[in-house]
């Protein structure tokens, strides 16, 4: 279990590689297949938005009105067009990376979206979010992704206890082998149905 007083510092380090791969993506990428199940680049971008959003009223306890059977981007969003979105997204992730960044975040219970839940079980979970789905980005768009290995770390961490919780959910895909020596975020991407040689189909092939 990584110690309470690291997890602020690796959400911070989270936001950061979430927000490098956000500002590599390209107007002509939007479309582009990702790691994540069916979700293009534009779509992962919006789920960027809303893990963004969601990770900060969460460690914030303010509420979020929102009708949840409406598919609209996230109210950040609305109305910007698409190709406006990654630079958009980058404050709100800072803003995340503040709200958990204060000690109290972590303590007592809050609510992700409209499910109570401990927040020293959804601090985690966000930063897992922030790491595995900026992984997504980056491979999506061709962009480095550079895991300190104490936030790798820290991402197995979070992932190894809902693996099998994600996988049940479909928001994990099945579990891809890697070796039990591999880098800890390499695990980690493993146990959250992600394979680490995942590369774009080069658009010339």
């Amino acid at each position: 279990m990584t110690e309470t007083s690291l997890l602020p510092p690796a959400v911070r380090a989270a936001a950061e590689l979430a927000a490098g791969a956000l500002t590599a993506v390209r107007a002509e990428q939007l479309t582009t297949p990702t790691p994540c199940g069916d979700f293009d680049v534009r779509a992962l971008v919006d789920h960027l938005a809303w893990g963004a959003l969601l990770s900060q009223r969460a460690a914030t306890r303010l509420a979020l009105e929102h009708d949840w059977s409406s598919n609209r981007p996230a109210p950040f969003l609305d109305g910007l067009p698409p190709d406006e979105w990654p630079a958009a997204i980058v404050p709100e992730l800072d803003a995340a990376a503040d709200a958990w960044a204060d000690p109290a975040a972590w303590e007592g219970e809050t609510v992700m979206g409209t499910t109570p839940m401990p927040a020293e079980v959804v601090g985690p979970l966000m930063l897992a979010e922030f790491v595995l789905h900026g992984w997504d980005l980056a491979r999506a768009v061709g962009a480095p992704y550079d895991v300190p290995a104490e936030v790798g770390e820290a991402t197995l961490a979070a992932v190894r206890p809902v693996a099998q919780m994600g996988r049940d959910g479909g928001w994990y895909g099945p579990e891809v082998a890697v070796p039990d020596d591999a880098p800890a975020f390499e695990r980690a991407l493993g146990l959250s149905g992600r394979d680490p040689a995942w590369r774009a189909a080069d658009p010339g092939s």
